[in-house]
């Protein structure tokens, strides 16, 4: 079978490159690489764009999100706070919030989303790897949250989303350390999931999201529902949320798909119906 050709929506969009598969992938590449993808003010707006055209991508069924060059993202752009002295409290706050809902609205996003962290992913850009539904890294590649080694407090959600993946005790660690770990340590940490180490990371971590693309539709979407916010709060509300849930794919065409597939040992062709 032919591999899907990627196309590019029209869309005006700087420090930042969108690419659509016609299996139902979308590729957002950070696109800054000589300032290790900083997360520019230019490149925040176009973010928001994509992912409001994303949004409305009725076909799409998963993303994958990476950097352009050795880096996947060095952060936030924190040369204004410098150039703004006089700023208040009231007016910075302002920004950061401003700034954090963009990168993080990423979590709106009703499809599986995966960070294929190639290179080194700091402060803001881990927590924008952290906000992803499932990461994976390339050898070498080194993640860290060094807020306070800067005089800054955590932000974009840190201090909720860190200890949601690794667990409190290593999140403490994290934060208030300010240390970097490898791509080994990592994977230790339950920080990513995979290390790909096979001489071609970036069509590694593109074959990892066409495989969940390839899952069926609607028992995808409802799963990420399921895992949101940590999960459920209880083994009861879990069981409510699947005695609904489950029935709702019991009577998709897709589940007859499904089990249509398994017997004749092929791969599934899913509609989403």
């Amino acid at each position: 079978m032919a591999t899907p050709l990627p196309h590019t929506p029209d869309l005006p969009l700087t420090h930042l490159r969108l690419e659509r598969h016609d299996d139902g992938v979308a590729v957002l590449t950070l696109d800054q690489p000589e300032r290790r993808n900083a997360m520019s003010t230019e490149m925040t707006a176009s973010w928001q764009a994509a992912l409001a055209h994303l949004e409305g991508d009725h076909g799409l069924r998963a993303v994958l999100v990476t950097g352009a060059g050795s880096a996947f993202c060095s952060g936030g752009d924190t040369t204004w706070l410098a150039s703004e002295p006089d700023a208040s409290v009231d007016d910075l706050r302002t920004r950061m919030m401003g700034f954090y809902r963009a990168w993080l609205g990423v979590r709106r996003l009703e499809v599986p989303v995966v960070a294929a962290i190639n290179g080194p992913a700091i402060g803001a850009g881990l927590a924008l790897a952290l906000a992803c539904d499932v990461r994976v890294a390339a050898p070498g590649a080194r993640m860290g949250v060094p807020f306070t080694a800067l005089g800054l407090h955590p932000g974009m959600g840190t201090t909720h989303l860190l200890p949601d993946v690794v667990g409190h005790a290593a999140a403490r660690d994290l934060l208030l350390t300010g240390r970097l770990v490898a791509d080994d340590e990592a994977l230790r940490l339950g920080l990513v999931t995979q290390v790909l180490d096979d001489g071609d990371f970036a069509a590694s971590a593109l074959a990892l999201v066409r495989g969940i693309a390839a899952t069926a539709p609607v028992a995808a979407r409802l799963t990420k529902l399921a895992l949101a916010r940590g999960g459920h709060s209880d083994l009861e509300a879990a069981l409510q949320w699947e005695g609904l849930a489950q029935p709702v794919t019991l009577a998709t065409a897709d589940l007859a798909e499904g089990l249509a597939a398994a017997r004749e040992r092929r791969r599934p062709r899913f509609t989403g119906r």
